[in-house]
Formats: C-alpha cells, sequence, structure tokens
C-alpha cells in the first residue's frame, strides 16, 4: 500500500481560472505571493535564530539549544508557502492588477 501525503489536495483547475479568466495568470500570482510569503518566513526564522547565535561554538551550547531547535520544528510543521497562498487566492484574499488594465489605465492618462 502507497503511502499517501496528506498536504497533497486536489485543486479544480476552473476555481483557480475563474479570477482571472486564465489559469496562466492565476498560476503567476500565486507563485508570486508563494515567493513572497517563503521570503518573509525565511527572514522571520533568521531573525529568531539569530538570537541564538554565538561566535564560538563548542559542544555543550549544540546539545543544550532545544529552543532553537523547537523553532525550527515550528517552521517546518507550518503549511507550505504555496499552499497558503492558493488558499489566498481562492478565498479572494489577494489583490492583483492584471498588465492589460495597466496599459489600458495608463493609456487614459495620455
Amino acid at each position: 500500500m502507497q503511502h499517501i501525503n496528506s498536504s497533497l489536495i486536489t485543486r479544480d483547475n476552473q476555481e483557480i481560472l475563474e479570477p482571472t479568466g486564465n489559469l496562466y495568470e492565476s498560476l503567476v500570482i500565486i507563485a508570486k505571493r508563494a515567493r513572497q510569503i517563503s521570503a518573509n518566513q525565511k527572514e522571520e526564522l533568521n531573525a529568531k535564530l539569530a538570537e541564538f547565535a554565538s561566535s564560538v561554538d563548542n559542544l555543550e551550547e549544540i546539545f543544550e539549544n532545544r529552543e532553537q531547535i523547537e523553532i525550527s520544528k515550528f517552521y517546518e510543521r507550518m503549511p507550505k508557502p504555496t499552499t497558503m497562498a492558493i488558499e489566498e487566492f481562492l478565498n479572494g484574499e489577494l489583490n492583483f492588477r492584471l498588465p492589460e488594465e495597466e496599459q489600458e489605465s495608463g493609456s487614459e492618462l495620455a
């Protein structure tokens, strides 16, 4: 019997296509948001782990630093940035502009 990852969710392409009318534009929007989420999470994690940084590493510090391990485990258990971005997109929580809209609004100003 094959193990199925519980974090895998089958998505309806039509549901992703609806907000933009183009599946690929929707995927680009989701990918850009996922990169933003990932960068923010990485920044947070690095800031929290920097508190534990020391210039001298000795064996005792490595074994005693349980808080650092717990912080790392917390971030590992968090939902993946792509999953979070898809949920935001499908719930209408993302604001985005399509390139065609920007060109039209730019030509109105001229």
